[in-house]
């Protein structure tokens, strides 16, 4: 073994993990639970109402709202954080219902866009409605307006911290 590897093993270890305070354990804990229910309860209901996982309706609901109903593959892995993997496999999911098609991508001959169909676009608007419903019912019913703004004030603050930035990020839609 080198010299530097067995000096690395043997310097003292870095200073002790901040951790965390009995009640930003507890309030972590309590976010980690309120969404993975939330999680579990929206894509219930979007698999019982319209037959579709929530990542999928998130990625319907992006194309609707695209430029002619149509983002480039990985534009639309990187707005949807997934990979491009992933997105292949749930573009090829929607192709097969007939609600999106792949098309070539005229600039640029090695992408591909993904096009929301007229039939994507009206399960999509069959859905919304009921999926619009169990959100409010589910979160902001729940909340008071103050509540409402404080939390959406907190989401900003963290998503703002964790957005990458720069080119070499291990970045999901770059896979």
């Amino acid at each position: 073994m080198s010299t530097k590897k067995n000096a690395a093993r043997t310097e003292a270890p870095s200073a002790e993990p901040r951790w965390l305070t009995d009640e930003e354990q507890r309030v972590w804990r309590a976010y980690i639970h309120a969404t993975t229910l939330l999680d579990d309860t929206l894509d219930r209901q979007l698999q019982r109402d319209a037959g579709m996982p929530h990542m999928y309706y998130g990625l319907l609901v992006q194309l609707a709202q695209a430029p002619g109903r149509k983002l480039r593959m990985t534009e639309l892995a990187r707005s949807a954080k997934i990979t491009r993997s992933r997105l292949s496999h749930a573009v090829a999911r929607l192709e097969k219902n007939g609600w999106v098609r792949r098309q070539d991508c005229p600039s640029d001959k090695r992408g591909q866009n993904a096009f929301l169909t007229d039939e994507g676009f009206a399960v999509l608007q069959e859905a919304a409605p009921g999926h619009v419903s169990l959100v409010r019912k589910a979160m902001f019913d729940r909340l008071s307006e103050e509540q409402v703004r404080r939390l959406g004030e907190i989401m900003c603050v963290i998503a703002d911290g964790l957005e990458p930035t720069g080119t070499g990020a291990d970045l999901p839609w770059l896979r």
